[in-house]
């Protein structure tokens, strides 16, 4: 007889997407927002410099356009100073996705898996598993996650998550051999491009918002594309890891039953 070992039933798979669609929406309510009028406010700080250091001016000794000018300074560099912490937020907000998808996708691994063969040790494995290996996993089911377009936007996520994260790497050099467009030339408007990646690092790396939204999409056709029952039947060679783990529960199982036996 077949079984299904993984099974998603529809309400835990809407509310997997409603979580999400809610996380991402709040925090563009009430995080993302607050970065909405960053001109105005950068004018906003040049003209209460000028008018804090206008109390000190003596027009026998200081020049008003020297005023201007610094007050015009001091505005470009409050200009700068949020659109950094624009980035920064918004890739707050992705590595928070990317993390909470992670979690939630062992989640429901380790709660199927345990409840076909429960023993604790299958479960810990899938915890301590790497990306690749929890992909191979889920591909050994016959589901081949890797040729869609939705992987490859989950893929480039994670390792944008990492270069965030970490900094220099391998996670880095990964992003910039394959999805070199979260590292975007600095110069690319000036008309003095930097034609490679070469002299790119974790500090251009950015998100903009219909990247955040790429991102945002492909976490939701993952949850659409899980499918609602995998057999045992379909299940191919797991792979090493995770198969002797699960030997591993099955043998301890065996040995109680012959202990109560």
């Amino acid at each position: 007889m077949t079984y299904a070992v993984f099974k998603m039933w529809d309400q835990a798979r809407q509310s997997l997407i409603r979580r999400h669609e809610f996380y991402v929406s709040e925090a563009r309510k009430r995080l993302l927002s607050q970065f909405e009028n960053m001109e105005t406010e950068a004018d906003e700080a040049a003209e209460k410099w000028l008018e804090e250091s206008g109390q000190n001016f003596d027009p026998d000794h200081h020049d008003p356009g020297d005023f201007y000018e610094r007050a015009h300074e001091v505005g470009i560099e409050f200009y700068g100073l949020l659109e950094e912490m624009q980035g920064n937020t918004r890739l707050s907000v992705v590595a928070g996705m990317f993390h909470e998808w992670d979690k939630q996708l062992r989640e429901w691994l380790v709660r199927e898996i345990e409840r076909s063969i429960p023993g604790g040790n299958a479960g810990a494995k899938i915890w301590s598993a790497n990306f690749d290996q929890i992909i191979d996993l889920l591909e050994s089911f016959g589901w081949p996650i890797r040729n869609t377009d939705y992987f490859r936007k989950l893929d480039a996520c994670r390792l944008v998550v990492n270069v965030y994260k970490h900094g220099k790497g391998s996670s880095l050099d990964d992003l910039k051999t394959r999805f070199s467009e979260y590292l975007p030339d600095p110069f690319s408007e000036s008309g003095h491009a930097l034609w490679t990646t070469d002299f790119r690092d974790h500090t251009h790396l950015k998100v903009s918002d219909e990247q955040l939204q790429g991102f945002s999409d492909a976490v939701v056709a993952f949850w659409l594309a899980v499918p609602e029952d995998i057999y045992d039947t379909q299940i191919g060679e797991v792979p090493d890891w995770f198969g002797k783990a699960v030997q591993k529960d099955q043998d301890a199982r065996n040995q109680q039953r012959t202990k109560r036996d």
